[in-house]
């Protein structure tokens, strides 16, 4: 449970946890990384989702992640329906950067990474973009991603698309960004693949129980983690989870508040195995088509598609 900019959480466990310090992370070896999956409640006022954030940061890092990530519009609130102000888009900039400043700010003296959602002002009339700001254990922004492909709503009245994919590491681990109706696009996410990326960190503001049925569809065919992040209000329907490779539920937060899971991303976890050493790898051979070249042969029966 979050609630408020606390100095200390409380763990699933009952435990309170003094985080100032981010947590123990020594000892951790090469091929393991902690992330958390932050369920916040999203409101219109950045104000309350800025201190929503933090509270969830704390939290995250009092666990032992070194990555917490975050749904989309976490920061800002989502355009929509969920933002009547957003008309004309005369919005009050000020607060969100004020609170993202906060948030980078608490970033630094957590030492965790943060992948945020919220809106992206441009200049003049341009509609913002709906984006993922990816800060570092420093608290700088080191990249963000714009979703590239929105929905027809957004298109026409909300948002302005990105034009390129969003790609980081942290701690030998790969991480991509995608955000919401992208999941309906599996190009994307074999793009993903192809970018040698581990973790895909999917954001959406959704309720609808098919998206983590497709998720876990793109985990297991490509071989990859996804952790699905959500606004609180939303986990009704489906709860923020994060997602093995073979396609299982490692975790899934609680469907009727905030939550924040933990969830180790473990290449040396023997019920991967097959998804991360055999499967796709030989996925990669078998689109490259060479080894069913080489196997081919000249014989007549198998040129007559009519014979017995």
């Amino acid at each position: 449970m979050i609630s408020g900019d606390e100095a200390s959480v409380r763990l699933p466990d009952g435990r309170a946890v003094e985080c100032s310090d981010g947590g123990d992370r020594s000892g951790r070896p090469a091929d393991l990384i902690r992330i958390a999956t932050a369920q916040t409640t999203v409101t219109t006022d950045p104000v309350r989702n800025g201190a929503a954030v933090r509270a969830a940061m704390r939290q995250a890092a009092a666990g032992g992640a070194r990555l917490v990530h975050f749904a989309e519009g976490a920061l800002s609130g989502y355009a929509g329906a969920a933002k009547p102000h957003f008309a004309g888009w005369h919005i009050d900039w000020a607060p969100v950067a004020a609170e993202l400043r906060r948030t980078t700010a608490l970033a630094a003296e957590l030492g965790i990474w943060v992948v945020l959602g919220g809106n992206h002002r441009l200049t003049g009339g341009h509609r913002p973009h709906n984006s993922l700001w990816v800060i570092n254990d420093q608290g700088e922004i080191i990249d963000r991603y714009d979703k590239r492909l929105l929905s027809y709503s957004e298109i026409t009245g909300l948002y302005t698309p990105g034009d390129r994919p969003c790609t980081f590491e942290v701690d030998g681990f790969v991480f991509g960004l995608l955000i919401c109706i992208e999941i309906n696009f599996p190009e994307l996410w074999t793009a993903e693949r192809d970018r040698d990326v581990d973790c895909v960190l999917f954001s959406t503001y959704s309720d609808d129980p098919m998206f983590e049925v497709i998720a876990r569809g793109h985990a297991a065919t490509n071989g990859m983690w996804v952790s699905v992040a959500l606004p609180a209000q939303c986990a009704h329907a489906t709860p923020s989870a994060v997602i093995g490779p073979h396609g299982h539920i490692l975790r899934r937060a609680r469907p009727d508040g905030p939550d924040v899971i933990w969830a180790d991303l473990d290449r040396a976890d023997p019920d991967l195995d097959l998804a991360l050493n055999k499967a796709r790898p030989w996925r990669r051979v078998a689109r490259d088509g060479g080894v069913y070249a080489r196997a081919r042969v000249t014989d007549p029966r198998s040129a007559d598609r009519t014979g017995i």
